[in-house]
């Protein structure tokens, strides 16, 4: 099941500051709207994998539902992908140190090719999406990853985030979407975490400065608009 977490109650918070709702932008325009898919790979996402996350597993239907709502209604769907950092690029050497002793079998898993780094079979990917490789959390570092010039080529001014993991893949490409001043949205019941309680941390933080939050089914009735 996804997180138990009632992002309605977090939106409640902000909503004297915000005319009553917790949620500020009113006029998404569907056409110049990109729905980031972040990580949804097998590395994440199968038993046993090297980052698992289980709960990834159980989000995968409201992902398939948003990405459907998006090509009905003229948006992009951009799959991220993280993918090992080629060793002539950007230096990311203490991302290894961190690592410690799972520095290695990382670096192997998610190499391009590797079964752990394609993403998970039962998404819903159609040839008209596109799929973005990305050697950082974030999608917006920039020389390491070609997302922010996708995004604007399509005349893209607001982002739609889902995918895994949500307090880290998902809120640092969320918090760097909305400093390089697109409008972001968070498909609250379509990320995912390794506990609810990170997951709602999250979606407080973004809530209150960086992102709208929505449901599933609300981000279908919003694009079917």
């Amino acid at each position: 099941m996804p997180h138990a977490v009632d992002h309605t109650a977090i939106l409640a918070r902000f909503a004297g500051a915000r005319g009553g709702t917790g949620n500020i932008f009113k006029d998404i325009n569907p056409k110049h709207l990109a729905h980031i898919i972040v990580d949804m790979q097998n590395g994440f996402m199968e038993e046993g994998a090297p980052v698992e996350v289980p709960v990834a597993r159980s989000i995968v239907g409201n992902i398939n539902s948003i990405s459907g709502a998006i090509r009905k209604s003229g948006g992009k769907n951009i799959f991220l992908r993280y993918t090992t950092p080629p060793a002539q690029g950007p230096d990311w050497s203490n991302f290894m140190v961190r690592m410690g002793g799972n520095a290695l079998s990382h670096r192997q898993a998610f190499t391009p090719g590797a079964h752990y780094w394609q993403l998970a079979d039962d998404l819903d990917v159609d040839p008209a999406d596109m799929i973005v490789d990305k050697h950082r959390f974030s999608g917006f570092t920039p020389g390491t990853c070609s997302l922010n010039e996708i995004l604007q080529a399509n005349q893209i001014d607001t982002v739609l985030i889902s995918g895994t993991l949500t307090n880290c893949c998902c809120e640092s490409t969320a918090r760097d979407a909305m400093q390089h001043n697109y409008r972001v949205l968070i498909a609250a019941d379509a990320n995912a975490a390794l506990s609810d309680e990170e997951h709602a941390a999250t979606l407080h933080t973004l809530s209150m400065i960086f992102a709208d939050l929505y449901s599933t089914d609300e981000l279908v009735s919003l694009l079917a608009e």
